[in-house]
């Protein structure tokens, strides 16, 4: 099963994050703050997510392979892997709560995933990032497959 998504996603020590958001949003800034950082690119605004071995995997889009949207300079080519385990999503959002419930999920591709919201654009927010990942990594969380769930559904917790 392979399905494609509209986001960015890089890995982060061989975690997979995948960035969600509207169009315009700061999802390939983001990216470019948290490869700054030391991560390392998946895909920029098209990639898949497919199934390997029970668990979703984040791949490339082979035609934009390697390239990122650098807002005001234009496609640039840069490192990547090819694909990550999905450990993340970041959910993009404007109004995001002080103390947001412990292990917030949603569902995409058929797998519930662990999930937590963001405004991209704070100062902080690469390295909030890595806090959450290392939240889910540090608590055991991992996908899990949805048999009943439908792609892209809405965030359930």
């Amino acid at each position: 099963m392979l399905d494609m998504v509209h986001g960015s996603a890089v890995a982060i020590d061989g975690n997979g994050l995948l960035l969600l958001g509207p169009s315009g949003s700061g999802k390939s800034d983001l990216a470019l703050r948290l490869i700054d950082r030391g991560a390392k690119l998946i895909c920029d605004d098209i990639l898949h997510i497919e199934s390997c071995n029970g668990l979703p995997q984040l791949t490339i889009a082979p035609n934009i392979a390697g390239k990122i949207e650098v807002r005001g300079i234009g496609i640039c080519p840069i490192d990547f892997v090819d694909c990550a385990p999905l450990r993340l999503i970041v959910q993009f959002a404007q109004d995001v709560d002080r103390m947001p419930p412990a292990h917030q999920s949603i569902t995409i591709a058929g797998y519930s995933v662990p999930m937590f919201k963001l405004d991209p654009f704070q100062a902080s927010s690469a390295l909030k990032v890595e806090w959450a990942l290392r939240s889910v990594i540090d608590a055991g969380l991992h996908p899990v497959a949805n048999a009943d769930a439908t792609s892209n559904e809405s965030v359930t917790m």
